[in-house]
């Protein structure tokens, strides 16, 4: 849940700043984790990212980690539309 409109973007700065840096360190140390379940535990890692965003964020709150990876997956799944539209204009 987000209580404002400038708390969603303050969620998408940190969540850009953390998939950024912290998110690449994960996905190294688990990286025979992720090539044995051929890539689902990525979506483990970026429910990972939305849940430590909720702890550096006030007004972003996340129950558990299965909504952080549905989050994810929708997040996912929304910047795919936006790029497959993109490509279809150019």
């Amino acid at each position: 849940m987000v209580d404002a409109f400038t708390t969603a973007l303050t969620v998408a700065l940190v969540l850009g700043v953390l998939n950024l840096f912290v998110k690449p360190i994960f996905v190294l140390f688990t990286l025979p984790i992720t090539v044995f379940s051929l890539g689902l535990f990525l979506l483990v890692i970026n429910g990972m990212m939305i849940m430590l965003c909720d702890y550096f964020v006030d007004g972003f709150d996340v129950k558990n980690i299965g909504w952080a990876m549905l989050f994810s997956v929708v997040l996912s799944l929304s910047q795919s539309l936006v790029y497959r539209l993109t490509e279809l204009k150019k």
